[in-house]
């Protein structure tokens, strides 16, 4: 065997292994992407399925909270028209009191006025600054 032919020899079986190599690098790649896409694919089929089962979960949340809504406007509404009857029940109670009893009903008024006129001028003082005397 002469040197070239070694030297063939040795080149052949280097670019045998390097495309061996090469292959072997290649097909660890493809592995690699097909495990990846596996993996995406699992996930993504993952959340598709949590969506779907949120989504009713969702829904019917949503559907509680507009009945609790509902219910609250209806009670809000039911209270202020208790509370104006309320209301008007006292103005027709005052409104009959006073006719039936017009100078007491005056002497009540008057009192009450100069009671508040009185608190009023007692808070109002209060605010003023006080002043000391030299």
């Amino acid at each position: 065997m002469t040197i070239q032919t070694a030297t063939d020899k040795v080149a052949d079986s280097a670019r045998h292994l390097a495309d061996d190599v090469l292959q072997s690098a290649q097909d660890a790649v493809q592995s690699t992407r097909n495990a990846a896409n596996a993996s995406l694919e699992k996930a993504e089929e993952g959340v598709r399925t949590l969506r779907s089962q949120a989504d009713p979960v969702i829904d019917d949340l949503a559907a509680r909270a507009q009945e609790l809504a509902a219910r609250s406007i209806d009670y809000c509404a039911e209270t202020s028209a208790k509370a104006r009857q309320k209301l008007n029940e006292a103005a027709e109670a005052t409104n009959k009191y006073v006719a039936e009893q017009p100078t007491k009903s005056l002497v009540i008024a008057a009192a009450s006025g100069a009671a508040l006129a009185a608190l009023l001028m007692m808070a109002s003082r209060r605010r003023q600054p006080h002043h000391a005397a030299y």
